[in-house]
């Protein structure tokens, strides 16, 4: 069984899916990143990370988009086995 854990815990190279966000996510910050593509189930690979771990940067749906730390805390994601 996999465990929920937020997207900025993600380590490099790895694949994920999306499993929601934290329950104390404000409703409009959320549909900011439901409108990025950052939807449940969808598959995410951790590209980079900035030299001190902050922005890091994703692939999603065939497309690039960096994220502050902060922003990918609200993630959460279920880690996939390797």
């Amino acid at each position: 069984m996999s465990q929920s854990q937020s997207l900025s815990s993600l380590e490099l190279g790895r694949k994920t899916r999306i499993a929601g966000y934290m329950k104390n996510c404000k409703s409009s910050y959320k549909m900011k990143l439901l409108a990025l593509g950052l939807t449940r189930g969808t598959e995410v690979l951790k590209i980079k990370t900035a030299p001190l771990g902050d922005p890091m940067e994703i692939e999603l749906r065939g497309y690039r988009l960096s994220l502050r730390k902060d922003e990918a805390d609200v993630v959460l994601i279920e880690k996939e086995k390797q």
